[in-house]
């Protein structure tokens, strides 16, 4: 392919690839979006291994075939209560990607450099591609693509080992807990401060041993910026890491010169900080913070929490449901464990049916991942137009008559009003408690994956509906008149 095709290809990919987040804005467009990505990824893929300078097109083939491969496989495998850890787990190979891009470019410069001193002028002249393009570049060029490696490189590493403490987290793999070394963020700084120096010993010697210091600093920061955030944080790490894997892939876009990666990379990285920032602000957290790994743990001692929790059969449910004449039903993490999401969506037919006012409140960062619990319900066929936002309807509980807390804890967790020393204290929550009548369907009395305590589950017109959920409501489905 000519230079010119293949500009014209990346034009073509990056508009598929600003069509693709624009329809996924919506859930009724979000599936021609995927088709928009899928599209514009396919033309960035042929036209960059067909361009002009690529060479080892067979090892290049066999590498994708094998990447599609094990991408199918994975895609096909995973539940869907696994996508937030394979998130995490994608990111992290980008990440990895940045790093070794990022090194090869030093040792191309390197090769460069010694041929050039060399006065091998004939190779050079014979040379193409990412070398031959550093072969023309000016000594204050040189300078400007190391600039860029080494920002590469970082924020790969960073991007690297942060993503694989998020997917630990989040697969159980490690305490959720918020963990930080003695002097956790001196450390942090003092290890940014070296890497900047470093960067300064490696424009001016060249000495590849400052790239390498400086990518196992990097590695350290992103496995203590993330070990240092809370499980109920965990959501807003997902986006926030997904901001980070776009900027490695725009600054290795700068290295590599090329024009797709940068747009992409941007796009990537905006539109992650942008979720990150929403998120932040819908749990009352400061966007600073979050970057810092400086949220996640209790300031003081929790409150006490009285009573005790009183349990519900199936038939007191369905006595409640079918007097009631409004109903808002909370999804949580535990309906995609356990797979109840077509339960509620007959469970909310047949209340449809009988005349009742249905709807569903999702808290911005419901489940492990942004979206997780609208995706779960569209695969169900719940109407998208009773699917609201938690500042859509917080203020309609105290007019309802009946909610329904399906595997939810911490986005329906009232300490985050009432105790200052919550690790959620701050953070706005679903006020399902000012309903009338207020159903739990939970497992056991276990606290969840937060580890927080639920003040919620004692309070006098709560009522636990222990079991698993698709169980539980496949046993009052057929009590509901």
């Amino acid at each position: 392919m000519s230079i010119g095709l293949v500009s014209a290809a990346y034009i073509s990919a990056a508009i598929l690839f600003i069509l693709a987040l624009g329809g996924l804005s919506g859930q009724e467009s979000a599936k021609r979006a995927v088709w928009y990505g899928i599209a514009g990824m396919a033309m960035a893929v042929f036209a960059t291994v067909f361009g002009p300078g690529i060479a080892n097109w067979f090892l290049i083939l066999i590498c994708v075939a094998v990447g599609s491969v094990a991408g199918y496989y994975i895609a096909n495998k995973v539940q869907m209560t696994e996508m937030p850890q394979l998130v995490a787990a994608l990111h992290s190979f980008v990440g990895l990607a940045a790093v070794f891009i990022g090194f090869n470019a030093e040792i191309e410069m390197n090769t460069i450099a010694n041929l050039q001193a060399a006065g091998e002028t004939q190779v050079l002249a014979a040379m193409d591609g990412f070398a031959g393009t550093i072969a023309y570049k000016t000594p204050i060029e040189i300078s400007i693509l190391m600039v860029e490696v080494f920002l590469g490189v970082f924020i790969g590493a960073i991007t690297f080992t942060g993503s694989v403490v998020a997917f630990a987290k989040l697969a159980g793999k490690v305490k959720t807990t918020a963990e930080k070394l003695p002097g956790g963020h001196m450390l942090n700084a003092g290890a940014a401060a070296l890497s900047f120096i470093l960067l300064l010993i490696y424009v001016n010697t060249g000495g590849g041993w400052a790239l390498v210091l400086m990518s196992l600093l990097a590695f350290f920061i992103g496995y203590h910026l993330i070990m240092g955030i809370g499980g109920a944080d965990m959501p807003v790490v997902v986006s926030m890491l997904n901001s980070y894997s776009g900027w490695a892939a725009a600054a290795i876009g700068f290295s590599l010169g090329n024009d797709l990666l940068i747009v992409v990379g941007a796009l990537v990285g905006s539109s992650g900080a942008i979720l990150s920032y929403i998120m932040c602000k819908a749990m009352n957290r400061s966007f600073i913070s979050v970057i810092l790994g400086g949220f996640g743990g209790p300031s003081g001692p929790a409150a006490e929490i009285d009573g005790e929790q009183i349990a519900i059969d199936a038939d007191g449910v369905a006595t409640a449901l079918n007097e009631a004449d409004s109903v808002i039903i909370i999804p949580g993490y535990g309906m995609a464990v356990a797979q109840a999401q077509q339960s509620v969506s007959e469970l909310t037919r047949k209340l449809r049916a009988a005349g009742k006012t249905v709807r569903f409140a999702i808290h911005p960062v419901a489940g492990r991942l942004p979206g997780h619990m609208n995706v779960l319900l569209a695969e169900a066929r719940v109407p998208y137009d009773i699917v609201m936002e938690m500042d859509e309807i917080n203020e309609d509980f105290a007019k309802t008559d009946v909610a329904i807390v399906i595997g939810s804890n911490d986005i329906v967790n009232p300490a985050a009003q009432d105790d200052p020393n919550s690790p959620i204290a701050g953070m706005p929550v679903l006020e399902c408690w000012k309903a009338k009548q207020v159903f739990v369907s939970k497992r056991g009395q276990g606290t969840g994956y937060s580890g927080i305590e639920n003040p919620l589950f004692y309070k006098e017109n709560t009522r636990m509906f222990y079991g698993d959920a698709k169980a539980s409501l496949d046993m009052l489905l057929p009590k509901i008149d």
